[in-house]
């Protein structure tokens, strides 16, 4: 299984985990709001029922004491004494110095009347009163308690999840260059050592045409051992004609391709000069065409188109190969991703940091399709 499939199933089990816990969270709350909810209905129907009491004269037995320790005890819930036609007659636990505010009192009664059925209280036979009320700021506290909780959780995660990736992007970063370094000094001795037996072969006379060939691989090392030097440090980038460029690059994958491959190369017929580094520019441009050669198992097409904008150059690069799934046109860029048996997934990765962070410019899948191949797009600024 690909890596990056762990992954991608890893975060959506953790994401189910997340729902759960959350929805749990939500739902044992929703519970206990709910009882507490129940509990103040209950209070505030035995304060109405003790303010009915001590409202009624015809009460005599009732204790006084004790009606009145009900009424004074509820230091919470919001409420509202009103008569029939709902004139605030007295009030509790509501904002004294708001009160002294015209429309404030009558605005709290509309609200109660919405939030909670009046509870009605006769006294006598014709006289009738109303209690309001509303939830305490601890229960509306309560309520939205775990959305504050969830959102703190989230954001703590959030924060967690970049700062992990940015450490550990910084990781690999270290991990890259010290490996691309370390490549080249690797190539570095050898290198030396064949050019000394090169110039050896010359002094015996042999062939010069396996001279020049020799010459050529060497070159062509020589080139590699560079392009690793260059990782990590800031490449030096010149004014560079990009068709120029890209029909050299092409020219030298042609060369070593079968013959089953058509290359076609198509462009203005000005120059384009982008500022550039060749040698690490020429290594995304092939990585990019030996991808293509793979996906098309070394029988195809490959077209390149280079387009002169005003502030920018594109690059198009087309092959008739299997094409790349639309989940993985993000993916294929990522360290370590590959679908071939061989290989370690690094080369489009590269080409990804060379073109971005050296170049200060984009690649990207432009457009893939099972059945006409991929297009990749290098954007270049003037």
């Amino acid at each position: 299984m690909n890596i990056y499939t762990q992954k991608q199933r890893w975060k959506i089990l953790l994401l189910i985990a997340a729902i759960l816990i959350g929805a749990a969270s939500l739902f044992y709350t929703g519970k206990l709001v709910k009882r507490l909810a129940e509990e103040e209905y209950k209070k505030i129907q035995l304060w109405a029922e003790a303010t009915k009491r001590l409202s009624d004269v015809t009460e005599m037995n009732s204790d006084i004491n004790f009606l009145s320790t009900v009424i004074s005890n509820n230091t919470t819930i919001p409420v509202i004494w009103a008569d029939h036609d709902f004139r605030v007659i007295s009030y509790r636990n509501l904002d004294s110095v708001k009160a002294l505010k015209p429309g404030y009192l009558e605005a709290q009664v509309e609200l109660m009347k919405e939030s909670n059925e009046p509870i009605e209280i006769r006294i006598g036979d014709d006289l009738v009163q109303y209690i309001l009320y509303k939830d305490s700021e601890l229960l509306i506290r309560l309520r939205y308690y775990p959305y504050f909780q969830l959102a703190v959780i989230a954001l703590f995660l959030l924060v967690s999840y970049l700062a992990f990736s940015s450490s550990r992007k910084a990781e690999q970063n270290q991990v890259w260059v010290g490996m691309a370094k370390e490549t080249a000094h690797q190539l570095g001795t050898p290198l030396s050592s064949l050019v000394a037996w090169l110039e050896i072969l010359k002094m015996k006379g042999t062939n010069p045409d396996y001279i020049d060939e020799i010459r050529k691989d060497l070159e062509r090392l020589q080139t590699i051992t560079d392009r690793f030097s260059k990782i990590g440090s800031a490449p030096s980038l010149s004014r560079e004609n990009v068709m120029h460029v890209m029909q050299h690059s092409v020219n030298y994958i042609r060369t070593r391709t079968s013959e089953k491959v058509i290359f076609n190369v198509a462009g203005p017929s000005h120059e384009i000069l982008v500022p550039m580094n060749v040698p690490l520019f020429e290594w995304v441009i092939e990585n990019i065409l030996k991808n293509a050669l793979d996906a098309m198992s070394g029988s195809g097409q490959i077209d390149v188109q280079i387009t002169d904008q005003q502030q920018f150059a594109y690059i198009d690069i087309a092959d008739s190969g299997k094409g790349i799934p639309k989940a993985a046109h993000k993916t294929i860029f990522k360290p370590g991703y590959t679908t071939k048996n061989r290989g370690w997934g690094l080369g489009l990765s590269l080409s990804k940091r060379i073109i971005e962070e050296y170049h200060g410019g984009q690649i990207f899948v432009k457009h893939s399709d099972n059945a006409k191949g991929t297009t990749f797009r290098i954007v270049l600024n003037k």
